[in-house]
């Protein structure tokens, strides 16, 4: 399906956005597909002030009320989940299948949201005091700012903005700006949803289309209650100060060094495959793409043979991602193989072996970047293998001991997910006790999480908590309650008596 059989099939209108500011290209044959105009800073100040107003509105709707229009944009990503997911791998290059799956990701999420628009609870909590009664009551935030990734140009925004709008809050999406068309149709069903819902304030979704200038704006606006950012941890490094400045709330959920511990009692037939889908599924392009295995040593040479072979094969299974058979679609630009490239290099300098990591020249999109992905053997976690490097790159390394394996396992700066495959429930129990990640998983992959559980890690990884959970707290405040309904003069706490 092409762009504009896309576009006709959803109905929606990109002129409005159209400009030539922004030329937008598919990853996978580095075409241009749309010219977009990029909002300036009074485009941006004018959609946050409507925001504002919008949120002044949609606070006083019953949370289940604002449940009703998210199951109805759950109902309208159903209709349009096939073309929504085209669109997914057209311009970010994950299969179709991986697509697909991203918009179920969607529609799980406006699910979970819709029901937890009748749960968003409080507390009642005892007084010491006679005839008083402590609350806890959550209220929603304000304005919410998504910044998304081009790894999952829709899925993270839904993540924020399902449970952000059930919450109470208006929200302005910067997306990528090499993803922006999956933005500018997600946009655009979500106002199929208003159309059918009818009574919802204006201006209770923005779009905002730019580089980091714009994404800039949104972080230093006092008026954005919460920015949540998906990206790199330099980005990170520069959103979270500014937000702290100015006494905002941030959700940053940035990098993410992955390892798998391949326990002497693992149950290989199910670690293999495991493995091969984390380190080179979405072309090693997600914050939870498997980087580091480190395998137990009396099977370090064996498993590595075997990992081998299956690299091998790998350059068969590559190619165009909406085709049914294709394993491994291409990486985003120019820019990831050159930062993959030079990882290589550098990792070259020390490893026993590296098998694969070249381009794969040859096939019918010459402007594409499609790499075959690299394992690397590896005596020792060098700085090379610390640095994330966001590209089908695995480093396969030994280890003694289930503490030696762990302490390599902690050793870098990130901490988003791990996982351990063992069929030794004390070696797995703990593994989940030690890992110094937000995920922790046995006998599955670092890859694939579900909505129903917070996703996001510690350290360089940001420490925000998305999608599932208690993560909807994120968009709202907490606001603890006093109330004296006696008769006579009320107690003090802590016993004090002030009598004037």
């Amino acid at each position: 399906m092409e762009i504009n059989g896309i576009l006709k099939e959803i109905s929606v209108d990109i002129s409005p956005y159209s400009g030539a500011d922004l030329a937008v290209r598919s990853s996978i044959d580095g075409k241009e597909i749309a010219s977009l105009k990029i909002d300036n800073a009074a485009a941006v100040e004018k959609k946050i002030a409507a925001g504002l107003h919008a949120f002044k509105e949609w606070r006083d709707v019953p949370a289940p009320k604002r449940g009703e229009l998210i199951r109805i944009f759950g109902d309208q990503l159903r209709k349009y989940k096939e073309p929504l997911a085209q669109l997914v791998t057209i311009e970010c290059g994950k299969i179709i299948a991986e697509g697909r799956g991203e918009v179920q990701e969607m529609i799980d999420i406006c699910d979970f949201a819709v029901g937890l628009s009748r749960q968003l609870y409080g507390l009642t909590i005892a007084s010491e005091r006679h005839n008083h009664i402590m609350q806890e009551n959550w209220l929603p935030l304000g304005p919410i700012a998504v910044i998304s990734a081009f790894n999952f140009p829709a899925a993270v925004w839904a993540w924020n903005f399902a449970l952000a709008i059930v919450c109470g809050n208006p929200v302005i999406w910067k997306p990528s700006e090499k993803t922006p068309l999956t933005a500018i149709l997600c946009h655009g069903i979500f106002e199929k949803a208003l159309a059918e819902y009818k009574t919802a304030p204006e201006n209770l979704s923005a779009l905002v289309i730019g580089k980091h200038e714009v994404g800039e704006q949104l972080v230093n606006d006092e008026r954005i209650a919460l920015v949540s950012a998906t990206g790199s941890t330099r980005m990170g490094r520069a959103v979270g100060p500014k937000i702290a400045e100015r006494f905002g709330k941030s959700l940053l959920e940035l990098g993410g060094n992955n390892a798998i511990i391949v326990s002497e009692k693992a149950d290989i037939d199910l670690a293999l495959p495991a493995i091969l889908f984390g380190a080179v599924g979405t072309s090693g392009q997600r914050c939870t793409s498997t980087r580091r295995l480190i395998i137990q040593e009396s099977i370090y040479d064996k498993f590595f043979r075997q990992l081998k072979t299956a690299y091998e094969s790998l350059p068969g299974k590559i190619g165009n991602p909406l085709e049914p058979e294709t394993l491994i679609g291409p990486l985003i630009d120019e820019g990831a193989f050159a930062a993959m490239q030079a990882s290589l290099a550098e990792a070259k300098k020390t490893a026993d072996e590296i098998v694969g990591g070249g381009r794969i020249s040859g096939g019918k999109f010459p402007g594409g970047y499609y790499v075959a992905p690299a394992l690397v053997k590896i005596s020792t976690q060098t700085a090379i293998v610390k640095k994330e490097t966001f590209a089908p790159i695995l480093y396969a390394m030994p280890y003694k001991t289930l503490d030696e394996a762990l302490e390599i396992h902690n050793d870098v700066p990130q901490g988003l997910s791990s996982a351990i495959f063992t069929t030794d429930l004390r070696e797995a129990e703990y593994f989940k006790r030690y890992s110094d990640c937000g995920i922790a998983n046995v006998n599955i992959g670092t890859s694939g999480a579900e909505i129903g559980g917070a996703f996001g890690g510690e350290k360089e990884t940001g420490g925000g908590r998305e999608s599932g959970s208690d993560s909807w707290k994120n968009y709202m405040r907490r606001q603890t309650s006093t109330s004296y309904f006696g008769t006579e003069k009320p107690e003090l706490a802590q016993g004090i008596v002030f009598d004037a």
